[in-house]
């Protein structure tokens, strides 16, 4: 991308590098989220070394994100413990019940244009630059020492290769592999019928197979999203490095289900916005509006 912009190439030709190189940053972020996992590596000192490091490159502090994602891995799929690590979702009741200005929250945050469009570059660039409410003072150290980290790359960049053209390849890249990331994390637990259950039938298992999809991805989408499709046999087992999941999938028939997402199937995922508890499925703003408009 660098030599495009040196070639005098116009920046549409460098934006198009941006996603393959993104495409490898989403295998990154994979690998960092195998350390902070303490599975890529056996040590686990070299899961932290190397964690921070790809923190730094995928702008995204190593130890709050740990914390967070460990909070997702306890609470998927439980109503009554959504606090951080989710997409944000509200069952039908709960949105009729709301005041306009959390509906009208709620309906931007699920719009797909806010979603892949506007949070890829909000996410990484801005939002994760602070430490989250509930992060310890070791967590918010990890925050503050990666974007001293990226504060460092961005300064040598701008006397080296010139501000302008780091800010145009990194934001392509991230903006790019947010997208992808974003759209990955989304529907692994977004799509039908799904499994969102009260604290007191909420259960592990039935959480990772029932509410973690297996993603039947072309072989080359896999290899980049370094398996995590394969998102129900993680969830049962975390501690599986993303190497393995594939030869844990062949090994056990029971995993590999029959009602998994191709990518056709997921691009439903998009209008899938409110849990229905009564019927136990996702359904969109418009179903919501014509069961109530049939009510009336």
């Amino acid at each position: 991308m660098y030599l495009s912009v040196q070639a005098g190439y116009p920046a549409w030709a460098t934006i198009l590098l941006a996603i393959p190189a993104a495409a490898f940053m989403v295998r990154l972020f994979v690998l960092f989220h195998d350390c902070s996992h303490g599975s890529f590596f056996p040590s686990r000192k070299a899961n932290r070394i190397v964690g921070h490091i790809l923190g730094v490159l995928t702008f995204t502090a190593y130890g709050s994100w740990q914390h967070g994602h460990g909070v997702h891995h306890s609470t998927s799929g439980n109503l009554d413990r959504r606090t951080i690590g989710e997409v944000w979702t509200l069952t039908a009741a709960e949105y009729v019940d709301s005041p306009w200005w959390k509906r009208l929250g709620y309906r931007i945050y699920r719009n797909p244009l806010f979603m892949f469009g506007i949070a890829p570059l909000l996410l990484f660039v801005l939002l994760q630059r602070k430490p989250h409410k509930l992060d310890n003072r070791k967590q918010r150290r990890s925050v503050w020492i990666t974007n001293a980290a990226i504060a460092g790359i961005v300064l040598l960049s701008g006397l080296t290769i010139g501000i302008g053209t780091y800010l145009l390849i990194q934001l392509s890249v991230m903006y790019f592999a947010g997208m992808a990331g974003i759209w990955l994390f989304y529907v692994q637990h977004q799509f039908d019928p799904g499994y969102w259950k009260r604290e007191k039938e909420w259960h592990s298992v039935g959480a990772a197979m029932e509410g973690s999809s297996y993603y039947k991805l072309p072989g080359v989408l896999q290899w980049f999203s370094a398996n995590i499709g394969l998102h129900h046999v993680h969830h049962l087992r975390p501690r599986i490095p993303n190497y393995n999941l594939q030869r844990c999938l062949n090994a056990i028939p029971e995993l590999r289900l029959k009602d998994h997402l191709t990518v056709k199937r997921s691009l439903r995922s998009m209008n899938m916005n409110l849990w229905d508890e009564a019927k136990e499925h996702l359904i969109s703003f418009r179903t919501l509006g014509r069961r109530a408009a049939v009510s009336r």
